[in-house]
């Protein structure tokens, strides 16, 4: 019972067990209990790789989007193999440098940052930030002034492209949050020049997430050098192109462009251009580097609807809740005989806890299922509800398995909180 390979290189049946690398998901599940974030270091390095050798001596620098998936062991694994970072919070800025990141291959991109968050990236001297206001090219200015620092700044401008995306993950059309518009750009651009401490090093767009499709990325980047060209006869030269991230990966069906050939058509209609280019990849790094190991607690049969209950639920793996997102199920010892069509759900008292509907599959109580393509937006937006410890993460590296982050324990989920005094 092969695995696709297209969608989970690293993950094979040998003598009947489901293998991340060379280690049998049921030894993990031994060892670390379930549910468990399991991920691959050949993925995620031939992930990178993928990316990084279609530029060949051409400047460019791989921007890791960190919210994907922010474990300090795979933010450390980027940063050895050169990668930069794209982050969101200064919390995420945080992490990469707690995790060997190099500030300077840093980018800073979401619609309100804080204060204190501007302050920390202007001490930690990031390679740019990515402005999605205004109001908030204003505010960087004045903070840079008064602590008598340069803030590099590119725009984030909105190109209106439709990425042909989930609408929840679609951040380029007018009425999405993120960036400024178009045609505001120049002039935006104007002001910029004239702000104290403010540096213009270069431009950028995102225009989504799990972009199936080139054509999407052609049109922003038609866009994006018509801009440039308008700068250039402003006299406003930049430094480097951020192309932003968004290709997709295969979770059902989909057939998203190989990274080298969306490379490949970029850099053609780039030309000889010399800037440095950068891209921010996230879940086409991660996404299929990683599975979530759960375990099956109940089978309860209906009349309409057969359940498998699993210890995973909603609030590790989010997606399927959030955007009826697909994740391929798999028994890691499949069973011979007859399927049952079951609603793989977990245990959080909430309609919406499913990962998997109208699942085909020969099951019994006790049985360890893989959920499929859980790299990228699993751990990273999971949450204790329900009072529920978040999963254990493991790398898996060859034949050895490396616990990067504990699970967490009932304990630790309240030792900040506190007790009111007894009333007066």
């Amino acid at each position: 019972m092969p695995v696709d390979p297209s969608q989970c290189s690293f993950a094979r049946y040998r003598d009947g067990v489901l293998h991340i690398e060379d280690v049998a998901l049921s030894t993990i599940a031994a060892a670390h209990g379930t549910p468990c974030f399991v991920y691959s270091r050949a993925a995620l390095t031939d992930a990178f790789e993928r990316f990084d050798r279609p530029f060949a001596r051409r400047p460019h620098l791989l921007c890791y989007a960190a919210k994907a998936n922010s474990n300090l062991a795979i933010l450390n694994l980027f940063a050895r193999l050169g990668g930069g970072f794209d982050i969101v919070s200064g919390g995420e800025l945080a992490r990469v440098l707690a995790a060997g990141g190099n500030p300077r291959n840093v980018v800073f991109s979401g619609v309100g940052k804080r204060v204190d968050e501007i302050e920390f990236a202007l001490e930690q001297d990031i390679l740019c930030f990515n402005v999605e206001s205004a109001s908030e090219l204003r505010r960087i200015s004045q903070i840079a002034s008064r602590m008598g620092r340069s803030a590099p700044i590119s725009l984030r401008v909105n190109p209106d492209v439709d990425p042909k995306t989930h609408p929840y993950i679609s951040t380029g059309l007018k009425e999405n949050k993120f960036g400024v518009a178009f045609e505001d750009a120049v002039a935006l651009y104007r002001q910029a020049r004239s702000l104290p401490r403010i540096v213009v090093a270069g431009v950028d767009y995102h225009i989504g997430s799990q972009i199936t499709e080139i054509a999407p990325f052609l049109d922003a980047l038609d866009k994006l050098l018509e801009l440039v060209r308008q700068l250039n006869d402003e006299g406003i030269r930049l430094h480097h192109l951020d192309l932003g991230g968004g290709l997709g990966i295969r979770y059902r069906d989909e057939a998203p462009p190989a990274a080298d050939r969306y490379i490949h058509a970029l850099l053609a209609k780039l030309g000889d251009r010399s800037e440095t280019i950068i891209l921010e990849p996230g879940r086409a790094l991660v996404g299929n580097a990683g599975v979530l190991l759960t375990r099956v607690e109940y089978l309860k049969p209906g009349a309409h609807r057969n359940f498998a209950i699993v210890d995973a639920a909603m609030n590790d793996l989010m997606r399927p809740a959030l955007y009826d997102a697909f994740h391929d199920i798999v028994a890691v010892r499949p069973r011979a005989g007859a399927t049952t069509c079951y609603e793989v759900v977990g245990p959080v008292c909430e309609s919406a806890d499913f990962l998997g509907q109208r699942r085909e599959l020969a099951l019994e109580e006790g049985d360890l299922l893989a959920i499929m393509s859980a790299g990228a937006y699993g751990m990273s937006m999971s949450s204790n509800y329900n009072t529920r410890p978040r999963a254990a993460e493991v790398m898996v590296d060859g034949g050895i398995v490396h616990l990067i982050r504990a699970r967490e324990t009932v304990p630790q989920l309240y030792e900040s909180e506190k007790l009111l005094p007894d009333a007066r």
